[in-house]
């Protein structure tokens, strides 16, 4: 009998009725070949529309930056003109705030 990594890694799985072990030669290759005619046949995916629309969404989102060029090119131009600022409460909070939201995950 196969173990489930096998039936993983791709291979079929086959049992065997304890009961009835001593099977004719002619059953066995019966069954073999109705195992292979079975395992020819081609499987077939239907997506719904929903889904269509979503994978289309997915591939959109993932064409797009994951960041505003046009903000972090602000800032790098504020950096380097010495304009920018940190206010370091407002950064405090936000950090608090980020790591009690990581100790509920």
């Amino acid at each position: 009998m196969a173990g489930i990594d096998n039936i993983r890694s791709g291979q079929t799985f086959t049992t065997t009725n304890r009961s009835s072990t001593a099977r004719s030669d002619s059953n066995t290759q019966a069954s073999s070949s109705e195992v292979s005619s079975k395992s020819s046949a081609k499987d077939a995916v239907s997506l719904s529309q929903q889904s269509k629309a979503l994978g289309q969404l997915h591939q959109d989102m993932a064409s797009q930056p994951s960041f505003d060029t046009a903000k972090v090119a602000a800032i790098k131009e504020a950096i380097a003109n010495g304009s920018y600022t940190v206010d370091p409460e407002k950064l405090a909070d936000n950090m608090i705030k980020i790591e009690s939201e990581l100790k509920g995950l």
